[in-house]
């Protein structure tokens, strides 16, 4: 059987301050899915129109990876607390949003990923916070906090319904439980000082949608616990279902 081919939506290097970082930052989604059996597809804004829709169209699978604030005027809000947001990339990911919800095909959202995916549901975002974001990456120092997974979801099971789990923390915004979008719901929180609890996984109402989403980066196995290996392996797993019927 043929590996699934997953696109991954990527920031461009090119308009980062640090473009060997952005690389790597940008290289361990292409890893993961990799390591996991998987065929990536990397599209970012630099790629024409029509290569992007041919990948789009050959996708088994997306990965909406980590990167800038999203624009909050996607949220019907004024700015309040975000930082540089990227057109660019809203582009790609709503471009590459819509058409795997029109195929069907799982999708996985990482950090950026998951504000990403609720905010094109109809949700919105808390704009800014302190106290969650890490040195920047790929520095040594980490922050890290507990991860409480939400019973009988599909990250629970996937995740084999682990506790005590610390995970890292490179974001300054976040999903409240009162911005949910409509037919989403949390799969894992975590207590916030001044914010109450915080949506750090979301997934879809639908059983029969595998759409799946974490704040944290599991991408870096460095600083993240070995069970979030499982993410991967089962987000390429439900890409290589869809794709069987094809072959």
């Amino acid at each position: 059987m043929l590996p699934p081919r997953i696109v991954v939506t990527l920031s461009n290097p090119e308009a980062a301050a640090e473009p060997n970082v952005a690389a790597l930052k940008n290289q361990r989604y292409v890893d993961a899915l990799e390591r996991a059996g998987a065929v990536a597809l990397p599209i970012d804004e630099r790629m024409p129109a029509d290569e992007r829709a041919a990948a789009l169209g050959a996708m088994d699978g997306l990965l909406i990876s980590g990167g800038a604030d999203l624009a909050p005027a996607l949220y019907g809000e004024p700015v309040a607390g975000s930082r540089s947001p990227d057109p660019g990339r809203d582009a790609v990911d709503a471009e590459a949003f819509r058409a795997a919800t029109a195929a069907r095909v799982p999708i996985l959202g990482v950090c950026r990923g998951l504000q990403a995916i609720n905010v094109f549901a109809g949700g919105r975002l808390v704009q800014h916070l302190d106290g969650h974001e890490s040195a920047p990456y790929p520095g040594r120092s980490v922050t890290r906090h507990g991860l409480d997974l939400v019973a009988g979801t599909r990250l629970a099971t996937i995740l084999g319904e682990a506790s005590d789990l610390q995970v890292n923390s490179y974001h300054h915004q976040a999903v409240a439980p009162v911005g949910l979008a409509p037919g989403l719901r949390a799969s894992a929180t975590a207590a916030h000082p001044g914010a109450g609890e915080l949506v750090e996984g979301l997934e879809s109402t639908d059983p029969d949608r595998w759409l799946v989403a974490v704040q944290c980066h599991p991408e870096r196995t460095e600083s993240s616990p070995p069970v979030l290996e499982r993410l991967w392996a089962a987000f390429v797993a439900a890409c290589r279902e869809h794709r069987q019927p094809t072959e």
